[in-house]
């Protein structure tokens, strides 16, 4: 299979990427992160902090929630304490998908009508979740002190799980970047789609440049057949490595499966409703190698906290 991919290499950052408020005061993540780490190193706790995963994608429809929504509850099959963060603000559907009912979300937490630990539900296979709001257009536009305040109730919970899976929206916002460069680790959803690799590379693109990310992990999302898959990702890792300077490391691929939408039409993740289908074994294969593999940037850098430095 043969794709070709429109680079937006010659799209300028005015024309692709978003206005920030403080533009000129980036700040350097890198850097900080340093500092954070000599500072932690002196007085860690002994226990470590979750691994925080931001699950992301350029465009829209690419089944992003539903790989959050199984890998998550392959995960918590596998043994590990698993929170999932919906950071879609103001169209958040993971409650929805899995067929749960919220009583409080995340808009009663941004209103102080509750704390993050308070809004927490229990979904399938005791996977834990944070659920956002749907159709609150005020979410999508917090202010500094209201991302802070809610990554500091975040921060707050980390010791109690082993691993936070970040649900991020599509695209380029300035929350969907936020939530990114909050996170040890960046997966980037993609399918075979043109559109979906050329939106997937704009987006590591700003990550790269805005906020100094250069290590990307990638999942190819509905794939026929694995050779498909591996054109994917092989062609937008040569695309990325001649023209960004980051990492790009395959991470594995879901394939095609009509028990997936079957699922999705039940209001039930294919993973627990039908555990031996194609999707569901890649949704296994995909939890134990995030198990055995290293974090991307050392937990000891409890990355949520240089959210004083961001916001």
């Amino acid at each position: 299979m043969v794709i070709s991919v429109r680079v937006p290499y010659n799209l300028g950052e005015q024309t692709i990427m978003p206005n920030f408020e403080k533009t000129g005061q980036i700040i350097s993540l890198n850097q900080k992160r340093r500092q954070r780490q000599s500072m932690m190193k002196k007085g860690a706790a002994q226990q470590s902090p979750a691994r925080v995963i931001a699950i992301t994608s350029g465009k829209g429809g690419v089944g992003k929630t539903n790989i959050v929504a199984n890998l998550g509850y392959a995960l918590c099959k596998s043994g590990q304490r698993v929170l999932i963060f919906d950071a879609d603000l103001g169209l958040g559907n993971l409650d929805v998908l899995l067929g749960l009912t919220p009583q409080y979300n995340l808009s009663h937490v941004v209103e102080g009508k509750k704390k993050l630990s308070e809004i927490v539900i229990s979904g399938p296979g005791n996977l834990k979740i944070l659920p956002a709001s749907s159709g609150i257009q005020e979410l999508t536009k917090l202010t500094p002190a209201q991302k802070f305040e809610i990554f500091n109730e975040l921060n707050a919970l980390l010791s109690d799980y082993d691993i936070v899976l970040i649900d991020t929206a599509a695209g380029i916002s300035s929350n969907v970047l936020y939530f990114n460069a909050s996170a040890n680790e960046i997966m980037v959803v993609v399918t075979p789609e043109p559109t979906s690799i050329t939106d997937a590379y704009a987006l590591m693109k700003i990550l790269s440049v805005k906020y100094q990310e250069k290590h990307f992990r990638l999942i190819v999302n509905l794939a026929q057949h694995s050779k498909e898959a591996d054109d994917v990702s092989r062609q937008l890792c040569l695309v990325a490595n001649r023209f960004l300077d980051v990492s790009i490391e395959y991470f594995g691929n879901v394939l095609a499966d009509d028990k997936v939408k079957a699922g999705v039409r039940k209001q039930k993740i294919v993973s627990e409703m039908a555990p031996m289908t194609q999707a569901s074994r890649n949704f296994a294969e995909l939890a134990h190698k995030l198990i055995r593999s290293q974090p991307m940037i050392p937990r000891l850098e409890n990355r949520p906290l240089i959210w004083r430095d961001i916001v």
